[in-house]
């Protein structure tokens, strides 16, 4: 198959841009559904976080667009704030040779009002998550009556959640003979039932299923009840990944953990649904900024995530269904890296790994912890620190501004500074550890764009929010 992207017909203006963004090769997903999709087919998708989906919708939502009409022409649904920002992000990216395209997003846990204001200035692209586009149709605020076409981005997570009821009253707004893309990383019964009754004889796409799982290093640990936290502990100190994931099945369960953690002198933080935005932004801010090596978290609080050389994954329970097990260990292993899954259970789950086992048809290596053990002067952190400023989008501060006011005269190394993250009114900041003080020192007493902004240090600690 061809995989060059001017094999498509696509504008010159998106070639360029795709080229310029290093785009070359079409992935697995974008070669297989983006022919369909540019055709205006109705599509069945079935492909992992990280296969380039994002970017194969994107295409052919830009090139339906009638760039000038500013009513909203197309609409991205997501389970999470955290995958609509990401997603939203990328479609401006793409975008950004094509003139006066204007795409926003709607979620939840942020401000409405800014929101109605937005809307009332014209979009072609909205992204945003059921809950609160149901808000904006139910105020009459956002209206879908143009819409050429509809994308379900990981569709069987919103119906995890809860959000079928929710997606059918915000299709039942759109035109009947729209285009309707369902992009999913399992493929239930409910999945069925949806494209059923939403969408036109759709074509089916299935890419990289397995998602590489057979070239992950896999390792199943039996242990006795009671004592999977000291095991994870133990597991943690004997392979000491800089960047872990560790997966449990309940919100309770996920604070537990990260709490038992960092007494244990593991730094750790939960990422789970009772966590206000705000909170839970700044937990993805410093797991994937370096500045904290373990995120526990729960299958829905973790999808969308997109982490780069993510070390190892940990299931502190195995889910009951094969096919999470194997989404949950994709997210490690990627681009050519090693990847890392370490697995707990009990005698009364082994049915779990058999079912695993059965669906990767593969044999797996069950192990006994009988020979690990936790130091007692162990510690596990990291080799970054982050820093919130209190100034962003809103007050024109750009990542540049701040690595400029870090490395003036050569203050701090510009190899010493990690990640930077702008929101609306805040922006953070990773910093090498040792270099953390000097760092603090320049931000606290120079100017970041001309003008002066309060700088703190993120304190470490399980809910660093309540210290």
């Amino acid at each position: 198959m061809t995989t060059h992207f001017s094999y498509l017909k696509l504008d010159s203006a998106l070639l360029a841009n795709l080229e310029t963004l290093g785009y070359l090769q079409m992935t697995p997903i974008q070669a297989e559904g983006l022919p369909h999709i540019l055709a205006g087919h109705d599509l069945i998708a079935r492909a992992k976080t990280g296969s380039g989906k994002t970017v194969a919708f994107g295409l052919g939502l830009l090139s339906l667009l009638g760039q000038a009409s500013f009513t909203v022409q197309a609409l991205v649904l997501c389970p999470t704030r955290e995958l609509a920002d990401q997603v939203a992000k990328e479609l401006r990216r793409l975008a950004r040779t094509s003139a006066n395209t204007k795409i926003i997003t709607l979620c939840g846990g942020a401000p409405f009002g800014p929101q109605v204001s937005s809307l009332e200035h014209g979009a072609h692209i909205v992204v945003g998550t059921p809950g609160r586009i149901l808000k904006h149709l139910q105020k009459s605020t956002l209206s879908l009556g143009n819409v050429r076409a509809v994308v379900l981005d990981e569709a069987d997570r919103m119906l995890d959640m809860g959000f079928y009821e929710d997606i059918a009253t915000i299709l039942s707004t759109t035109p009947p003979q729209r285009q309707t893309l369902l992009f999913s990383a399992t493929y239930p019964d409910t999945i069925r039932e949806l494209s059923s009754a939403f969408q036109r004889e759709p074509i089916e796409v299935t890419v990289d299923t397995q998602h590489g799982s057979l070239k992950i290093k896999q390792h199943f640990y039996e242990v006795e009840k009671g004592r999977r936290i000291k095991t994870l502990a133990a597991l943690l100190a004997q392979y000491k990944p800089e960047s872990t994931v560790v997966f449990c099945q309940t919100r309770q369960q996920c604070q537990e953990v990260a709490d038992e953690l960092q007494l244990r002198g593991i730094q750790s933080l939960a990422l789970h649904g009772d966590l206000e935005q705000k909170d839970r932004d700044l937990v993805l801010v410093q797991f994937a900024n370096h500045s904290v090596p373990v995120l526990v978290a729960t299958d829905v609080a973790a999808r969308g995530l997109d982490i780069k050389d993510l070390e190892a994954v940990i299931n502190y329970e195995l889910p009951r269904d094969p096919e999470i097990y194997v989404h949950r260990i994709g997210r490690t292993g990627r681009a050519g890296n090693k990847g890392l899954s370490l697995s707990l259970f009990i005698a009364s789950e082994a049915n779990r790994v058999n079912a695993i086992e059965t669906y990767l048809d593969h044999k797996l290596q069950l192990e006994k912890p009988h020979r690990l053990d936790l130091p007692d002067d162990f510690s596990l952190s990291s080799p970054m620190v982050t820093f919130c400023i209190d100034g962003g989008r809103k007050e024109k501060v750009r990542p540049g501004d701040i690595l400029g006011a870090l490395t003036a005269d050569i203050a701090v190394p510009a190899a010493k500074v990690g990640k930077i993250d702008i929101f609306d009114h805040i922006a953070y900041v990773a910093i090498d550890r040792s270099v953390r003080k000097k760092a603090l020192r320049v931000l606290s007493e120079g100017n970041i764009k001309g003008r002066r902004f309060k700088v703190r240090l993120i304190r470490q600690a399980s809910n660093p929010w309540r210290s």
